[in-house]
């Protein structure tokens, strides 16, 4: 190896340690935190399934049970 090549590294490997592995990586906390909120997500959806699968979608016919003609949308002009 040449002089030049050490001197490059000597210098370069301190300046790789200085920064804290805590600052970059989220760490397992992180991965605690994530985790529970992907849980409550995929249990706020399967109720949120649960909730809807019980709506009555269908419209209730008001004109239909005045004995008023429904209307069709055609014009008669």
């Amino acid at each position: 190896m040449s002089a030049s090549a050490s001197l490059a590294m000597t210098h370069l490997v301190p300046l790789a340690k200085e920064f804290d592995e805590d600052k970059v990586t989220p760490g397992v906390l992180g991965f605690i935190v994530f985790a529970v909120m992907a849980l409550a997500v995929w249990g706020l959806m399967k109720s949120m399934n649960r909730h809807m699968g019980r709506v009555n979608f269908a419209e209730a016919d008001d004109k239909a049970a005045d004995g008023a003609v429904p209307d069709t949308g055609k014009s008669t002009a």
